[in-house]
């Protein structure tokens, strides 16, 4: 059952409309290379929109009504966005949840050490990755310094056209004998992925003289301490810009498509809505969804249920009865990406049961591993009437599993949410090179998931 080519249903209006998404896309992805990044990058957009800041409300006890637009800035690191509808919230909302973080390196807390005239970063992977492919590459540096006195210093180091970057050398092929007879998992080590940061010794410093200048340059730079770094997030990602990519630039080659082209796609999505939907709409945008979904900004937290909680009270409409029964009467998409079908790498997948670039948004009623481990594994009643929402509103949509039954698997947040009792299925966008420091993706495979995330918001 094979499903069309989205692009060959495109008219001249509907391909402006595509680049335009595309464009704007990439410059959401670009701001964005971590997942504080991209809540500065939503809080901007959503004030634009109208939106209004949940804390605020609280504290003015302003009464919300329909048609309202509310955000919850989760520590900067996870954001909810929420646009008020006609029913009431006992009877559920229209929730589509993407997560912003992204595999990556990381510095750890005490990073920095000196070694045959060369300056290095400590780090710590983030996330699944083929820890050979971060190695020869450029990386920029971006993050944030929290100083003892409260002050916080951003930083984003290897952007700029005249920006220096960094990177993490690799082994000469003329000495890799033993390296190439390893396993991919073992020719990069976890502590082998340290940064090169520096080479220039200090002329009147005896020792540790490279490590002397590089804390030089961070003081007269930024005003930081070496200390100050025990109180840091410093995020290693791939340097530069994305790119659109193919010969026909029908698709983007870029850092983080994982996931934040259904992040894009939801916010798109959701400022397109009518003044007044139906029920109430909700973009949740999460973190830590790399490492298992933990944490305080993690989707495993309580801070979705304790904004509806708030959001339900400032409507005069709340109790503890009600807030349950709107929890369980939700309906989610979880908006997070596919492996797209790489006929180089065919015997990973199982091809009729595979998502193909450029066929439009991903559907998969499970993901988990092998026997459906750790799988949310959405009800067919719920699948039915999605595919109706679809076809009524001609949006290209196919299903898809995450490889072969066993090769592999991955999770996302939709189990999480379903604990709660609401129908939720996975839904994103088919991705190749996955977890890789670059990504790709089909143009048209996100602008299908902004018509069916908007078709769900109104519809489900």
């Amino acid at each position: 059952m094979e499903r069309p080519n989205a692009w060959k249903t495109y008219d001249e209006k509907a391909l402006k409309a595509l680049e335009k998404t595309a464009a704007a896309y990439r410059r959401y992805l670009d701001d964005g290379k971590t997942e504080r990044e991209c809540v500065t990058e939503t809080v901007e957009m959503a004030e634009k929109a109208g939106y209004k800041n949940l804390d605020d409300l609280i504290k003015a006890e302003t009464a919300l009504k329909a048609g309202d637009k509310v955000y919850v800035n989760c520590m900067g690191k996870a954001i909810m966005l929420f646009h008020l509808g006609k029913q009431p919230l006992v009877k559920g909302m229209n929730i589509v949840g993407s997560h912003i973080d992204s595999p990556r390196i990381d510095l750890k807390q005490n990073p920095f050490y000196e070694d045959s005239d060369f300056a290095y970063a400590d780090t710590h992977y983030y996330g699944g990755v083929k820890k050979y492919q971060w190695v020869a590459r450029a990386l920029a540096l971006h993050g944030v310094i929290c100083k003892k006195d409260g002050s916080v210093v951003e930083i984003a180091i290897g952007e700029k056209d005249d920006d220096p970057v960094v990177g993490i050398s690799d082994l000469l092929i003329h000495l890799s004998a033993e390296q190439m007879s390893k396993k991919a998992s073992e020719v990069i080590t976890g502590e082998g992925l340290d940064i090169t940061i520096g080479g220039r010794p200090l002329k009147d410093e005896d020792k540790n003289a490279v490590m002397a200048n590089i804390l030089g340059i961070l003081k007269e730079k930024y005003g930081i301490e070496e200390e100050d770094m025990l109180s840091a997030e410093i995020e290693a990602v791939p340097a530069g810009p994305s790119r659109e990519y193919g010969l026909d630039r029908s698709m983007i080659l870029g850092y983080g498509h994982d996931d934040r082209v259904c992040a894009y796609a939801s916010l798109e999505a959701l400022f397109d809505l009518p003044e007044v939907p139906e029920y109430t709409c909700c973009c949740l945008l999460a973190d830590k969804e790399e490492i298992g979904s933990v944490g305080a900004t993690g989707m495993r937290a309580h801070y979705f249920e304790n904004a509806y909680a708030e959001i339900m009270n400032l409507t005069g409409d709340y109790s503890e009865l009600k807030l349950r029964r709107g929890l369980a009467a939700c309906r989610m998409l979880s908006c997070d990406v596919s492996a797209g079908y790489d006929p180089l790498y065919a015997s990973a997948f199982e091809k009729k049961n595979a998502a193909f670039l450029g066929r439009g948004v991903c559907y998969n009623k499970f993901t988990g591993s092998r026997g459906k481990s750790g799988s949310n594994d959405a009800n067919p009643e719920f699948i039915a009437r999605l595919r109706k929402i679809m076809d009524d509103n001609s949006i290209c949509w196919q299903t898809a599993e995450l490889g072969k039954v066993d090769v592999g698997g991955g999770g996302t947040i939709a189990y999480i949410c379903a604990l709660y009792g609401m129908e939720v299925i996975d839904s994103g966008v088919p991705v190749l090179s996955m977890h890789a420091p670059l990504e790709i993706i089909s143009k048209a495979d996100l602008y299908e998931a902004v018509k069916a995330y908007k078709a769900f918001m109104l519809n489900a």
